[in-house]
């Protein structure tokens, strides 16, 4: 049986640990490095120090084996973890280049057919 999570995923979605790093899009900030929980070819997920509210437009570096991803997303969901100050972020991505979601698409698919 399906979660309702599982049945809204667009994408098949692996765990994997990746270096990202990321800043809100138009803000002159300094990048954010952070550690992905999971990822699809359709968004990430994430936890961060910061509370970013759902559809804050991000612009992402993700690093993927040896290829480092720069896709365009925006905050689809922020989540508080329990116990500490830290939130958990579901990200959508919005704009990707396409030999970039390929890439990321052949490494997932990768990982899920491994024996």
């Amino acid at each position: 049986m399906f979660t309702n999570q599982e049945v809204k995923r667009r994408a098949p979605r692996i765990d994997l640990r990746a270096q990202i790093r990321y800043q809100v899009r138009g803000l002159p900030s300094e990048f954010d490095n952070v550690v992905s929980n999971n990822i699809s070819a359709s968004g990430v997920a994430f936890n961060t120090n910061k509370f970013l509210a759902p559809q804050t437009p991000l612009m992402l570096e993700i690093d993927v084996l040896s290829r480092v991803l720069h896709p365009i997303g925006r905050v689809a969901w922020c989540q508080p973890l329990p116990h500490c100050e830290r939130n958990k972020l579901g990200v959508e991505f919005l704009e990707i280049d396409p030999l970039e979601r390929n890439y990321l698409e052949d490494y997932i698919k990768m990982q899920t057919t491994r024996f």
